[in-house]
């Protein structure tokens, strides 16, 4: 591989400076350490030492990478259009790292954002340098696309708290120092069918920063189809002071979704990567093998394959980028709050994953029996791409999302006397 193919090449009215003088260091030979990695330690460590990209995940106040004019002193500016930069290229490189990365935001993100000075001294530097690994323990049982039914319990006791609970599908679980915990601090989870229970499952939720070799705290590895650090984490009487508290009692759901918020946009971003390489792979297996007589390449239905293929990408990486720019650039919320893209980042995610499992799809299609060789490149993309549909939102939730988002905005443009979309007047 010569070249990584990046959105700030191609559509260099979303991008700065900054991004492609990030892009120009973004190249096959600098992560060639990450590309067919299997240990996940060390792949984890090198991305903070010596790559520096863990620097794109923290706040340029903090003493991350740069935000961008006027974004300088914000404490919660994180570059999304530089997360899109990275995770294209690792998404192409090693989607192993990939997964790393994207948990290392989600693990520190909330430290960002509502973390104590003390928290953010003694978690955001090592995080930098690879010397700590976050997760986000989120995911349970019985609890995944609805946050608010969480069963993990954190009762107070003292001048401190005790959780107790299971988490499952939490990523980086074998490699993690700490975790952001997220448990239920009120009322018993509501029941199915309880109309009001949804805002009060949500009010009840607040997070913590637990060490995970906490006494009370057992992880247990759950294997993938794909090398992925993923386990499930057991809390039992695990104790822990009001001081390990990320934000305020209750405030934990609203946590949960700015991090999901802002790190969503990215996910599209590396399945774009992903399905970049097998565009890659498909043009070169079909221009060298022959068949027939001639190259591939001169089938008309292959010709028509490939032609879908680059024009979903394309599409895919506009809606990316346009996400990512808006969330760059929008004017802050009431309060210095980064503005939120809820709809076009939901847009960019569910697009970007499902058209890069078409893509790819085609991709080991093109390759024929080939392509479902254990080892071949395609082979392992077509078992890479499938989690991204699933995690940060499933594509069934992002179009919850995206409707929610139009008709909010349909209703916001009608006249006051008019009745909102759908419902009769």
């Amino acid at each position: 591989m010569t070249k990584l193919a990046l959105s700030s090449a191609d559509l260099p009215v979303f991008f700065e400076e900054r991004h492609a003088a990030l892009a120009a260091r973004l190249t096959p030979e600098a992560l060639a350490p990450l590309a067919g990695a299997r240990d996940a330690a060390e792949v984890a460590r090198r991305m903070g030492e010596p790559l520096g990209l863990y620097a794109h995940l923290i706040p340029e106040a903090l003493g991350g990478a740069p935000a961008g004019a006027g974004r300088a002193a914000d404490r919660a500016a994180i570059d999304v259009r530089s997360l899109v930069l990275v995770r294209e290229a690792l998404g192409q490189v090693s989607p192993l790292a990939d997964a790393i990365f994207a948990v290392q935001g989600l693990g520190s993100y909330p430290v960002v954002l509502a973390g104590s000075d003390a928290q953010r001294r003694e978690i955001l530097p090592d995080v930098l340098s690879g010397r700590r690994i976050g997760a986000f323990a989120l995911t349970e049982p019985e609890a995944g696309s609805d946050v608010a039914s969480l069963r993990t319990e954190a009762r107070r006791e003292g001048d401190g708290w005790v959780l107790d609970g299971e988490k499952v599908l939490i990523s980086n679980v074998p490699l993690a120092h700490h975790l952001v915990v997220f448990a239920r601090t009120g009322a018993a989870a509501p029941q199915r069918g309880d109309a009001g229970g949804r805002g009060a499952g949500r009010a009840a939720i607040t997070a913590f920063l637990v060490d995970s070799g906490a006494p009370g705290v057992s992880a247990e590895p759950l294997p993938m189809s794909v090398p992925h650090p993923i386990g499930r984490l057991r809390f039992e009487g695990c104790r822990v002071p009001d001081s390990a508290r990320l934000g305020e009692v209750g405030g934990g759901f609203k946590l949960a979704m700015q991090t999901l918020d802002a790190f969503r946009i990215s996910v599209g971003a590396a399945a774009n990567g992903m399905a970049a390489r097998a565009l890659r792979e498909a043009i070169a297996h079909v221009t060298r093998r022959r068949q027939f007589g001639a190259p591939l390449s001169e089938q008309q239905m292959v010709r028509a394959y490939l032609a879908e293929m680059a024009t979903e990408l394309d599409a895919a990486r506009l809606l990316v980028a346009r996400a990512a720019h808006k969330r760059d650039t929008a004017p802050e919320e009431a309060g210095g709050a980064a503005a939120r893209v809820s709809t076009e980042a939901a847009m960019a995610k569910m697009f970007a994953t499902e058209a890069a499992q078409r893509i790819i799809d085609r991709a080991v299609q093109l390759h024929g029996g080939m392509g479902v060789i254990e080892g071949t490149e395609v082979e392992r993309l077509y078992r890479e791409i499938r989690p991204l549909r699933i995690y940060e939102g499933t594509t069934e939730i992002q179009k919850l999302i995206i409707a929610k988002g139009i008709l909010e905005r349909a209703a916001a443009e009608l006249p006051a006397d008019e009745p909102p979309p759908g419902r009769a007047p």
